[in-house]
């Protein structure tokens, strides 16, 4: 099978490093890639925004399969172009991409769907801004969230207690054009679960939890994301089942029903609150880190699952058990640049990756590029560091090991990925021994 992904990120190089343990390994072929991904695939230089040349390039190349990456290409409409050129494609349509493009639209699928979510105002106009707190967060309540409603690469939010930091935030957002949504503040822990559709059914993979913030116990702004791992040994029982039941399922039915058939990934932003399941956000896309994690857990055939949710032919079991999973879990630690989130210092010099992958880890290019032979960081988030254990603690202990063998000038980590769950486990063994 000849595949092409398109992408360049840690996402893009978790799926190729993926595809490529398939066997029979797929042909792959990734533009534009990253000197990681590049150990793997043929790298094109076509950009994630030259749709043009992605039609180009795939009617080249003639892939079986053509898998979509980010968001922002669905979101432009890379999918329709690629099946109208009569390609298989891994990615839904610009208008079934809208549950990321639009978090007010989101929204209005929840709300036809009977999906549970946060309560929520959508805000146009700065005049609207206290009287929309005030519906959302009554009597006061903390903390406060606004999202951008478009794109924003996992950065749009803020989550905060100090209600002018929230205010200013979202008058910048409109400022720039956009529109708010103001929600109400979902407790409990969070879960991201991917769930793969092919327009009618849905297969869920392997429940995920990642870390926003840019600092060790939850401080600092948001991110794109600093670490992830898998599996939850914390999930309630029957947990991948209900969302796909209450969640997933509902919306591609009422997607499908607009006409509007959603083929790729359904991202499941979770909370699990006091007061039972919450959709925290969708995106239309594999989630980085979290894909790190999860596609190192899966034991079966990649290619063929992707392909055929591409044709609309998936077999569907609601709680996943049509999948092989691997029993180790799975942590991966995100070394960032100098400065992140708030700005990325990039062209520092890169080294120490063997070292790193000699400590039992391996290591994702996120936001690397090569400049005269030498490897440089050329993004916020630079590299993901994964590792395997018997449990949370061997496999977190190997990632942050291996991190520490990272030199980037200025370079930050988050060394308590995956601490809380791993002692719960922990714990939950030695009372079940005594």
């Amino acid at each position: 099978m000849k595949i092409l992904v398109l992408g360049s990120g840690g996402r893009e190089h978790a799926i190729t490093r993926r595809l490529a343990a398939d066997r029979p390994a797929p042909e792959l072929h990734v533009a534009p890639g990253n000197p990681g991904i590049a150990q793997l695939a043929t790298c094109h230089d076509v950009s994630v925004a030259d749709l043009d040349g992605q039609v180009r390039l795939a009617e080249e190349l003639r892939p079986d399969l053509v898998v979509i990456g980010p968001e922002a290409p669905l979101v432009a409409g890379a999918a329709d172009r690629l099946r109208a050129a009569g390609f298989d494609v891994f990615g839904p349509s610009a208008e079934a991409a809208r549950l990321e493009g639009s978090k007010s639209w989101a929204k209005e699928i929840m709300a036809a769907a009977g999906v549970p979510t946060a309560a929520s105002v959508t805000v146009t106009d700065p005049a609207e801004l206290a009287a929309g707190l005030d519906r959302v967060n009554p009597l006061g309540d903390v903390p406060f969230v606004v999202k951008a409603d478009g794109l924003a690469a996992g950065k749009g939010v803020v989550v905060t207690e100090d209600r002018a930091a929230a205010v200013a935030h979202a008058e910048s957002v409109l400022e720039a054009g956009g529109q708010v949504v103001l929600e109400e503040y979902l407790d409990g822990p969070e879960v991201s679960l991917f769930c793969v559709s092919d327009g009618t059914r849905v297969v869920p993979l392997a429940p995920a939890q990642d870390f926003k913030r840019a600092l060790d116990d939850d401080q600092g702004p948001n991110t794109g994301g600093m670490g992830a791992y898998s599996p939850l040994p914390w999930a309630p029982e029957g947990l991948v089942e209900d969302v796909v039941e209450t969640v997933a399922r509902p919306t591609i039915a009422e997607l499908a029903d607009r006409g509007i058939p959603f083929v790729g990934i359904l991202y499941c932003g979770l909370a699990l609150t006091s007061r039972g399941l919450r959709v925290v956000e969708f995106n239309a896309r594999f989630g980085d880190p979290e894909t790190q994690v999860v596609l190192e857990r899966l034991d079966t055939p990649f290619a063929p699952l992707l392909r055929a949710a591409a044709r609309g032919e998936l077999a569907e079991k609601s709680d996943g058990s049509a999948l092989r999973w691997s029993e180790d879990a799975v942590v991966t630690v995100v070394v960032a640049s100098a400065g992140y989130p708030a700005s990325a210092r990039t062209g520092d010099p890169l080294t120490g990756i063997e070292a790193c992958e000699e400590r039992g880890a391996h290591v994702i290019h996120a936001g690397t590029a090569e400049v005269d032979g030498a490897l440089v960081s050329a993004g916020g988030r630079v590299l993901s560091v994964v590792a395997r254990g018997t449990d949370l603690e061997q496999a977190r202990t190997r990632a942050l090991e291996a991190a520490e063998q990272i030199v980037l000038e200025g370079s930050q980590h988050r060394t308590d990925i995956a601490r809380r769950a791993a002692a719960d486990a922990r714990a939950a063994a030695e009372e079940a021994h005594q």
